[in-house]
């Protein structure tokens, strides 16, 4: 049997230490990332003023990114969290994009 004080000063590796990393930038740049998507998308096509439209997807944007992040650091792999972030942000970056060609632009008045 081992040693407990061995077993408490054991380092968990450069691999563990890498992993958490990964997630922590993972949740950050592409929590971000999928939030600011999601906003210019929702400001886009909610149906009501620009303003309150604008105000609404801020504040919703604020819930993807906690939901964002707690996908990252919950998904069995970096690789799978990873695939959770690129594929809404991709289907949210063709939505604005089709929203963006769609969508009347008013001159300024």
């Amino acid at each position: 049997m081992p040693d407990e004080a061995a077993l408490r000063t054991a380092d968990p590796g450069w691999r563990l230490r890498a992993a958490v990393a990964g997630r922590v930038a993972l949740a950050a740049f592409g929590g971000y990332g999928v939030a600011a998507l999601a906003t210019a998308f929702l400001s886009l096509v909610l149906p009501m003023a620009r303003s309150e439209a604008v105000a609404t997807a801020t504040l919703l944007s604020f819930a993807i990114l906690v939901g964002a992040v707690i996908w990252v650091f919950s998904a069995r792999t970096l690789a799978r969290a990873a695939l959770g972030l690129a594929v809404p942000g991709g289907l949210l970056a063709l939505g604005l994009w089709l929203a963006l060609t769609l969508v009347e632009t008013v001159p300024a008045a």
